[in-house]
């Protein structure tokens, strides 16, 4: 076949008419599983063609970006050959996707807009940072005495890429047509507002005008050091009394107890930063990262596209590859099955290059297809032994997708995610009011099994498995004798997953990895943060895409074992993932020597752009002008003013130049403004604008409660709270939500009884040896 990829899903056929970067980045995972993807383009080429971000390519260059999303995919323009009823994915910015899921019913249509296909915000003009301003993923970042902040890098574009791909397979996997909506506004919201509006549910909705601004940072997260800056995080006491110890000062917490809360040391804000900068700035980045490492603080340089090319770990793992045409570097596919070499990129596709050259052909279905009209994965069982909130999610969306998901925790080392309910008091069962923890372990069954006692119980657990989950650093299953090839021998046709922060191999092996420090390595982090502060952490994103991108490999690898018969070992870690919808910055650093940075709320696919205060307390607007015909629009809005004439302003190049100057003008008109006014105006004529929302109160969001995006969820502990879902809709579903998060060890009868067969006295001999239990042993 001329141009198919070769590989896992060599029998699927993507038609992409998409011109995003979500859309392109669902169709790159898709080729890199061996998809054949045909790129179907305008005459002139998709606009992605054309970008870099310092602009300047030569007459007919592809940038680095597109050929990145596009290695060995197939372009074609204008060509009656190329049929949407010859494939069997079609990828669209939304346009067209209801006509050609009606018109074809075997075909899976995936949409992928702003706000998703229906609502009163469908269709609504925007940006990544109006999409991340009206999600609440703005204003829950950054300072109470400056502006909030966005979280640089487009980063809910790429993320929103991959939820579109994981939906994806799952109803190929189904083997019926579907239509996908996916809204990027919902992905922003689940990814990057770490469950605030939950929690403030769970508060009982106290007056937001008696509360302070939604937005603050961690601390320790990026200290500056005597040559650049570390990155920390402590998400746990055992972490934060170590950093204490590294910083020299372990008798912190003896002192004052309180240093332990986070809220005490953003309370206490400017002292706490002495004493840590104290010692931090007196030492070199490389001394600290070797220091933290061996007290097992999750730690990283905090780098730029330049720095991250010469991380130990991504040189010894071989991480980057060159472009085809040697002009750039890119990280590779962040997946292996079986340790099999990833495929080399192919070179990325010239305008039309295919056209009238691609073959007709039948759809085909996935081997072993599901029929009628149950969810995707009905019938696939889930043993899930990740913990916190990477791992969980991505064992989450499959069983909001129709599997059966057993997450197995131990009453002596409960998931380390449930320990942040005591952020909400710690009275009664504190450890069920983790918000991270009532999200991503919805629809699933729970049970506390302890190892190593109980590692027999989990052996026959999982002979009963499709797919094994696991995200702790790699010594722990080994500890337990549980790595592939046991698993393997008690299962032949399991799946297992493995999510290492760093990867199974290279110096980095044993390093524990959270989001913060994914963001923090990559340069993600390097590009969050007003322009004259230091860099900032982007609070989340990088743990769901790392759930999302084991998804993507879990599904790919059940693809094979249904044609073989034969499980497979899949290693997916976070820091690849996120290396991957990370990579602008090392493209154009190595492609044409762009070393991005942070540009606070701007960007260099806008200007102007930013975040102007209105009337009011708190009343942020977000702007973004995209193209010349946004700032006709913009200036009509704004009355003509003669300033808004000049010639210079005309393109955008001109506007980036005199950005402060127009800022000004533009912060003048809004300070006097209604926040609803100004947004109303704008998005009438055409141009991305939207509120910060307040994160505490996303749920009450008009488009998100249009969508039914979150489901009252009765948790027999916490009670019934809107509880965010997954961030696309298909066809069929009303709710995905069938049952919320399990208590700890709630399903032990259920799960050890009726599945494995154990009596109710054997059951209760194993709570007295403590091997199960429900609540938590500390």
């Amino acid at each position: 076949m001329d141009g198919a990829g070769a590989g896992e899903l060599s029998w699927i056929r993507v038609l992409d008419r998409s011109s995003t970067i979500a859309g392109g980045y669902c169709a790159k995972l898709l080729g890199d599983a061996g998809a054949d993807v045909i790129k179907v383009e305008p005459a002139g080429g998709d606009p992605l063609r054309r970008w870099s971000c310092g602009g300047g390519l030569a007459d007919g260059e592809d940038g680095a970006l597109f050929r990145y999303l596009r290695h060995g995919h197939r372009s074609v323009v204008d060509d009656p050959e190329v049929r949407e009823e010859d494939a069997d994915v079609l990828v669209t910015d939304g346009d067209g996707a209801l006509g050609a899921a009606d018109a074809h019913p075997d075909l899976v249509v995936v949409a992928i807009s702003p706000y998703g296909l229906s609502g009163p915000y469908a269709g609504r003009p925007a940006s990544e940072l109006t999409v991340q301003a009206d999600s609440g993923a703005v204003a829950i970042r950054g300072r109470p005495e400056r502006p909030p902040i966005q979280a640089g890098g487009q980063v809910t574009d790429w993320v929103t890429g991959v939820y579109a791909a994981v939906a994806t397979l799952a109803a190929l996997r189904a083997g019926r047509g579907e239509l996908i909506d996916v809204s990027w506004a919902e992905v922003a919201n689940l990814t990057c507002t770490n469950f605030v509006d939950l929690a403030d549910s769970m508060r009982g909705r106290p007056d937001l005008r008696e509360l302070p601004p939604a937005r603050s940072y961690e601390t320790p997260s990026i200290e500056p050091t005597l040559d650049g800056y570390v990155g920390f995080n402590t998400n746990t006491r055992q972490q934060f009394e170590s950093f204490c110890l590294l910083i020299e000062r372990p008798e912190l917490v003896e002192e004052d107890p309180s240093w332990a809360m986070y809220a005490t040391r953003a309370q206490r804000w400017d002292e706490w930063n002495r004493i840590v900068h104290d010692w931090t700035t007196r030492h070199t980045t490389a001394d600290i990262v070797e220091h933290a490492a061996l007290l097992r603080i999750p730690v990283s340089p905090v780098l730029d596209g330049r720095g991250v090319l010469e991380v130990e770990q991504a040189v010894a793992r071989g991480v980057f590859l060159d472009d085809p045409t040697g002009s750039f570097r890119m990280p590779r596919r962040p997946w292996t099955i079986d340790g099999e070499p990833r495929p080399s990129p192919r070179p990325a596709p010239r305008v039309g290059e295919h056209t009238g050259r691609v073959e007709r052909r039948t759809p085909r279905r996935a081997p072993r297809a599901r029929s009628g009209d149950g969810l995707p994965l009905d019938g696939v069982v889930v043993v899930d032994l990740t913990a916190w909130w990477a791992g969980p999610s991505a064992t989450g969306v499959l069983a909001a997708l129709g599997s059966t998901v057993v997450h197995v925790e131990s009453a002596a080392r409960p998931d380390g995610m449930r320990m942040t309910g005591a952020l909400l008091g710690l009275e009664g069962q504190w450890w069920e009011r983790s918000t991270f923890f009532l999200q991503a372990n919805t629809n699933k069954l729970g049970i506390t099994v302890d190892l190593p006692a109980g590692r027999e119980l989990l052996l026959e657990l999982i002979a009963k498995a499709d797919v094994v989950i696991e995200n702790y650093t790699p010594r722990v299953l080994e500890s337990f004798d549980l790595g592939w090839d046991v698993v393997h021998a008690a299962n032949p046709r399991a799946v297992m997953v493995r999510m290492p922060a760093f990867g199974l191999d290279g110096p980095w092996r044993d390093r524990p990895g959270f989001a913060q420090t994914m963001e923090q390595v990559t340069g993600l982090a390097w590009m969050t943060g007003h322009v004259d502060d230091q860099p900032r952490i982007q609070r989340g994103p990088c743990d769901p895409n790392g759930g999302m991108h084991a998804a993507f490999a879990a599904l790919v690898a059940l693809d094979r074992r249904d044609r073989t018969g034969v499980g497979c070992f899949v290693e997916a870690t976070m820091f690849e993932a996120a290396l991957n919808i990370a990579a602008e910055p090392v493209l154009e650093w190595t492609a044409y020597g762009n070393l991005l940075g942070r540009d606070g709320n701007r960007s260099p696919r806008a200007a102007p752009q930013g975040l102007y205060a209105c009337s009011g307390r708190e009343e942020w607007l977000a702007i973004s002008v995209l193209d010349d015909v946004h700032w006709r629009a913009l200036a009509g809005v704004l009355g003509h003013p003669a300033w808004a004439d000049d010639p210079d302003l005309a393109t955008a190049a001109g506007r980036r130049m005199r950005h402060d100057e127009i800022d000004a003008h533009i912060s003048a008109w809004t300070s006097t403004s209604p926040l609803a006014t100004c947004v109303a105006a704008l998005v009438e004529v055409g141009v991305p604008a939207a509120p910060a929302t307040d994160p505490r109160r996303t749920a009450e969001h008009p488009q998100f409660v249009a969508r039914g995006y979150s489901e009252v969820v009765d948790h027999p502990v916490v009670g019934p709270h809107p509880t965010p879902t997954v961030p696309f809709r298909l066809r069929g579903v009303e709710r995905w939500i069938r049952s919320p998060a399990p208590t700890l060890g709630q399903h032990n009868d259920e799960v050890i009884g009726g599945w494995l067969g154990r009596s109710p006295e054997q059951i209760e001999a194993l709570a007295r040896a403590g091997v199960i239990g429900d609540r938590p042993v500390l």
